[in-house]
């Protein structure tokens, strides 16, 4: 049987020249074979996405969060994409009150919750440029990102307050308005007040401009709506500027992508929000599932409550970084080796039997119907017996956990791959194809990508079995480091951005990603030291948490 093949050449190989090492053949997905899919009609920037599911589904269930009830968790209650709407236009009433406009830049801090989304919509619908602050970056980042993006106004979550208040008083040269995602207490007001600047409360802020209305700016394609800041793994965070066409365009991608592997998105699905929406994976899922006037559930901001807020919510498309789907995976073989021999005896065998088939070519809802009924069902109803998507990103995951949940959860389990400056999908598994494990799978369709050698570390692009730096041009690239040039030339050269990943083509045309270009650390006594491979050995001691380079 001839091997499936899920990418095409679009342009030959490059010898090396001028300086630059060879090149490999550039391709792109088989899903795009008769061309990009064309943009959508009427969709020029983040704030259409939202405004036109508003216009069509009004009454759809939109942003839900879990009601306490006497201390305790209750049900999901819902704000509908009209209620949202109304409360955007209210908040961007205000900003535009407190004479803050087209082009300005608007930081948000915090956990993921309705008023960010809320005001981030606020932001779209009038030009301003949305600044995530997040402080995995280390504590001087926040400080550092109000100044370098020179942030007039920022959104906070009620207990993030004190620590935006830490970037005094060297933010207040920026920095004029604060607004809380809940309380502000009368310290708070009064430490804020005495430095010249404003602090509003949620319920304070909507009221603010209450008796105005401002016209929306018109928003082109090529406007900036988010400066994503990275971390560098040397210097300062970097400032990522991504325009609305990045991520329309990559919205028009997965929709081909999910169509033609049969799996679409309808206003019925449901997603659970804890990824962080400071980073460029949840929130391009999240304008996915806005796009289809889909429904999103927050968590309660503990990982330990997560899964049973997912049995509570029940979504149907579940997102993780490998961290989290590590957990399940330990939780889930924990809980079977220490079951009975019969409950063990039955599980390993239905396992086999399905992986198997599975093997064989078989989907996996038909490797097994009966055994997935009899045995793999609670494993199901753990993540609340409705998700059908799984999706890993962020870093790589093991291929032992990958291939585990692909038979345990009843569910697709893709693993992809992407950049903030390539906003995020760039390649992604596709589901029922078992030969994909331990790949990111083949580009999305509306990026080319080719591999560039890299001869000092004996990568060749040209080989038989092509290695090299994963280069990638198309719409869904940044513009650019915001005020830093000097590193964007550094990293896009020919429109080709340089990921600093290695890769190597597999014969189906899924990309593996098995190195990191300049990864490698001479240490003082002049031995060189691959950090990936520490990682590695730290990782699975499961006293650490995670491992980071000091850099």
């Amino acid at each position: 049987m001839a091997q499936k093949r899920f990418i095409i050449e679009v342009e030959k190989a490059k010898e090396a020249s001028e300086g630059r090492p060879s090149r490999g053949p550039v391709y792109r997905s088989l899903f795009a074979k008769d061309g990009f899919p064309a943009p959508i009609q009427g969709l020029n920037s983040c704030w259409d996405v939202f405004r036109l599911s508003v216009e069509k589904y009004p009454s759809n269930p939109m942003l839900g969060r879990r009601e306490i009830v006497d201390g305790k968790p209750g049900k999901y209650k819902w704000l509908t994409y009209k209620e949202v709407y109304d409360q955007v236009m209210k908040v961007g009433n205000s900003i535009r009150s407190c004479g803050y406009g087209e082009g300005v830049k608007c930081g948000i801090y915090g956990a993921n919750s309705a008023e960010w989304i809320m005001s981030m919509q606020a932001c779209n619908a009038h030009g301003l440029y949305c600044v995530p602050l997040y402080d995995t970056l280390g504590a001087g980042a926040i400080e550092f990102i109000i100044c370098h993006a020179e942030v007039s106004i920022a959104f906070a979550e009620e207990k993030k307050i004190p620590e935006l208040l830490k970037t005094f008083p060297n933010a207040t040269k920026y920095l004029k308005t604060i607004v809380s995602f809940g309380k502000v207490t009368p310290e708070q007001k009064q430490e804020v007040e005495n430095s010249g600047l404003e602090i509003y409360s949620w319920d304070e802020f909507l009221q603010v401009g209450q008796n105005q209305s401002f016209d929306l700016p018109i928003k082109k394609r090529s406007d900036i709506c988010t400066i994503m800041y990275t971390s560098g793994t040397t210097g300062d965070p970097k400032g990522v500027l991504i325009s609305n066409e990045s991520i329309i365009t990559l919205l028009a991608g997965v929709k081909r992508l999910l169509e033609s592997v049969n799996e679409q998105l309808t206003e019925k699905d449901v997603y659970i929000s804890y990824l962080p929406l400071a980073h460029i994976f949840d929130r391009v899922i999240e304008e996915t599932f806005i796009w289809h006037g889909a429904s999103i559930g927050f968590w309660r901001g503990d990982v330990k409550l997560l899964i049973e807020d997912v049995g509570e919510l029940k979504p149907t498309i579940f997102c993780a970084v490998p961290r989290v789907l590590d957990r399940v995976y330990s939780g889930l073989t924990q809980k079977i080796s220490s079951g009975g021999f019969l409950k063990k005896t039955l599980f390993n065998f239905a396992y086999s039997y399905k992986l198997n088939n599975m093997k064989k070519g078989l989907r996996h809802g038909e490797a097994s119907p009966l055994l997935d009924k009899i045995v793999f069902d609670k494993v199901k109803q753990g993540l609340g017996g409705r998700v059908r998507l799984i999706l890993s990103g962020a870093a790589p995951l093991s291929a032992h956990v990958e291939g585990y949940l692909r038979v345990v959860t009843c569910a697709h389990v893709l693993q992809g791959y992407g950049l903030t400056e390539t906003c995020a999908g760039t390649f992604v598994s596709l589901p029922n194809e078992i030969e994909m494990l331990g790949t990111v799978g083949p580009p999305v369709p509306n990026v080319d990508v080719c591999l560039e050698s890299v001869p000092e570390m004996g990568y060749d692009a040209l080989a038989s079995t092509p290695r090299g730096e994963i280069c990638v041009k198309g719409k869904t690239l940044f513009a650019g480091y915001y005020k830093r040039e000097d590193l964007t030339k550094e990293v896009l050269i020919d429109e080709w951005f340089h990921t600093g990943d290695i890769g190597e083509w597999q014969p189906n045309g899924s990309m593996k990603i098995i190195d990191r270009k300049k990864n490698i650390f001479k240490l003082s006594q002049g031995e060189y030291v691959a950090v990936e491979n520490l990682e590695n050995i730290y990782g699975q001691v499961s006293s650490i948490e995670s491992v980071c380079p000091d850099s």
